[in-house]
């Protein structure tokens, strides 16, 4: 579903990606790891289309998303969606959240997502179905950003993201910002919506025990290079890569702290 070819992109005469390929196959977690400054977020971005690649290119359902232009554009992103780390940024602090997470719907008036058939006519009745999906109570929805805490937030960052049923999620640090008992619960939540959607994910983070939940292949990129990819369940095989070990050292260690 998603090919990412032989990706380069400089910044101020420094490489931030160099010769990136990896696939994303529909229903798929594809985790990706690795310090900041890796090339982790770039490479979010020119996937979804935010940059373009200086070399190589992205191919999304079959089209070469980096030529496209205009309604066609428009078409194809409606199928790729975002959760980023911080989910006030992507909420109006003057509308009610219930507005914010029936934006994408507006935007795309033709879109009839399976699980909004029955009240697709309807703006608030929209909102609340996809307030139960991310399991927030409809008592949230005339609240106002500031009026809920993180978790509460995220999740409608998640029902905003799902709201147009897409093919592929990108969670950037999703639950980075959050409190440990919360980041359980959003990750718990993300796993049910992918078996319920069918939703593939493209899961960016620096929490490995994360990415080892919600992923069955995992990417590691160090100073923009793909130095290491693997299913899962080999994290921590002997063949890994030294980077991918020192990771999961580090990530222990903090563990224990």
């Amino acid at each position: 579903m998603l090919h990412v070819n032989s990706i380069s992109k400089m910044y101020h005469s420094k490489p931030a990606l160099s010769d990136i390929s990896l696939t994303v196959q529909p229903g798929e977690c594809i985790g990706i790891i690795g310090e900041s400054g890796s090339g982790k977020s770039t490479l979010g971005k020119i996937i979804l289309g935010l940059e373009k690649p200086d070399q190589g290119d992205v191919h999304f359902r079959d089209s070469n998303l980096h030529t496209l232009k205009g309604q066609a554009l428009k078409k194809l992103r409606r199928h790729l969606q975002i959760v980023f780390q911080d989910p006030a940024g992507s909420l109006n602090p003057q509308l009610p959240v219930w507005k914010s997470v029936v934006e994408p719907l507006e935007n795309y008036p033709d879109v009839i997502p399976s699980f909004l058939k029955e009240v697709r006519h309807n703006r608030k009745k929209m909102a609340q179905v996809l307030f139960q999906k991310v399991g927030l109570s409809p008592e949230l929805l005339e609240r106002y950003p500031h009026q809920l805490s993180g978790g509460q937030k995220q999740r409608i960052a998640v029902a905003r993201g799902i709201s147009l049923e897409p093919n592929l999620l990108v969670c950037d640090e999703p639950t980075s910002s959050l409190d440990v008992s919360v980041q359980a619960q959003v990750l718990n939540l993300l796993k049910k919506l992918q078996r319920d959607l069918n939703l593939s994910f493209l899961f960016i983070s620096h929490d490995i025990a994360a990415v080892q939940f919600m992923c069955e292949r995992i990417v590691v990129l160090k100073d923009g290079i793909l130095v290491d990819t693997f299913l899962t369940n080999e994290l921590f095989s002997a063949s890994r890569h030294p980077y991918t070990k020192m990771l999961v050292e580090m990530s222990m260690e903090q563990e224990y702290k």
